[in-house]
């Protein structure tokens, strides 16, 4: 192993040892998992009210959703039946600005109705008011260093959820990071990484659900993989309005088997797959993944922000992973959000321009300028490579960041 120092923060290390070769353990969590959907709904919050802000007052004003929680219902299930007895709950937990000068933010009454909206399009046949229950609980309060009579710094906090006018959003003037944190990535995805994420995709297309209407959202898949046996067990929930029977219920199974053992060797990877659906199914006890909507979250499961999958879509834990809930973070400052997006981009440039195997890790330290991270810190398979190019590729996305915000608003960037 070698490490070199490429500029003052920078470094690389160069090392052999890198690719994840005996083992494998992958893991995604589908669109209609809870976890998925707090992420989801937290992203779409931020999306909301920053464009809501942005437009009115020419700044998105500070928030952060990240925080958010989804708490599961009731549901009755039979064949041929389901229908929720009992609302999903949603914690919009938090932090937003609920003022401009003189002018309120109907804060409450955007996020509430963004929240309605996401979850009806997710599942369209809940009652917009009678199947969700919201529980408001933002806060307006500032994090902690504000110090009473200290002077700049004080009106800085006083006004963070009140802003007077722009004068009073710092990040105007000097966009530092607002916590101490590690972004991380890496690249390229591996076979089994490919598969566990492409076969959550397809099962959950709109083309498969179209002749497939039985099959819910809230698919998992979890993979292990030792040498070239791919072990894949997935879970698979069924709408029990398209399932009359147990029959139909069996027979949906089997065909789904045939279809992902299909998609699988059209991908064409060199892994021998085997497959185990609903391994919790037992239908003698009355044990079936059949669902009124599609989800766990009809029937007491619960979702948090940050406990799915990371910003390329999977649970990895043989690989570099931050804790960090990317989701709902303001997309201004946020070095949760913004150093897990900018240490994926390093590390997709810097395998198309080295076509080694990368890892790339990117340390905040509060206050700093944000496009001046504490440590950057790179790690290659090869050692033939070319340092002033790969400082390049760091310094440009460092400083595309300011434009990140945008492609976050237009959701171009997906984040779990």
């Amino acid at each position: 192993m070698k490490i070199e120092a490429i500029d003052e923060n920078i470094f690389l290390v160069k090392s052999k040892t890198y690719k994840v070769n005996t083992f494998e353990i992958v893991e995604r969590k589908g669109i209609g998992h809870p976890d998925t959907l707090a992420d989801a709904l937290a992203e779409e919050l931020s999306r909301v009210y920053s464009k809501y802000t942005l437009s009115r007052f020419g700044a998105i004003l500070h928030h952060n959703f990240d925080k958010l929680g989804l708490l599961g219902g009731e549901s009755f299930v039979t064949f041929g039946e389901g229908y929720l007895t009992k609302p999903i709950r949603v914690l919009l937990n938090g932090r937003a600005s609920i003022c401009f000068g003189r002018e309120k933010i109907p804060v409450r009454e955007l996020l509430e109705e963004a929240t309605r909206n996401f979850l009806v399009k997710h599942f369209p046949n809940i009652d917009k008011e009678k199947d969700i229950k919201i529980q408001y609980n933002l806060s307006t309060s500032s994090s902690p260093g504000r110090v009473v009579g200290a002077g700049i710094e004080e009106e800085v906090r006083t006004y963070m959820f009140r802003p007077r006018g722009l004068h009073d959003l710092k990040e105007l003037v000097f966009l530092g990071a607002n916590d101490t944190s590690i972004g991380c990535s890496f690249a390229p995805l591996t076979p089994t990484e490919k598969i566990v994420l492409d076969v959550e995709r397809y099962l959950n297309s709109t083309s498969y659900k179209k002749h497939n209407s039985w099959i819910g959202s809230d698919i998992k898949v979890l993979a292990c993989r030792v040498g070239k046996n791919l072990d894949m067990t997935i879970c698979i929930p069924q709408i029990a309005n398209y399932v009359p029977n147990l029959h139909e219920y069996t027979n949906n199974l089997e065909q789904t088997r045939e279809d992902i053992l299909g998609f699988i060797k059209e991908l064409g990877f060199e892994l021998k797959a085997t497959l185990h659906i609903n391994t919790k199914d037992n239908p003698e006890k009355g044990n079936l993944y059949l669902t009124a909507i599609g989800s766990s979250i009809e029937s007491g499961d619960e979702g948090l922000v940050g406990r799915g999958n990371r910003i390329n879509g999977l649970i990895t834990p043989c690989r570099p992973m931050a804790i960090e809930g990317v989701c709902g973070k303001n997309p201004v400052y946020h070095v949760g959000k913004l150093y897990n997006i900018v240490a994926q981009e390093i590390a997709k440039k810097l395998y198309e321009l080295t076509n080694s195997e990368v890892e790339v890790y990117v340390i905040s330290q509060n206050g700093r300028a944000l496009q001046d991270p504490w440590k950057v810190i790179v790690a290659l398979k090869k050692n033939k490579i070319n340092s002033k190019d790969i400082r390049t590729v760091i310094t440009d996305e460092l400083q595309r960041i300011p434009k990140i915000k945008y492609l976050l608003l237009k959701g171009k960037i997906p984040l779990c």
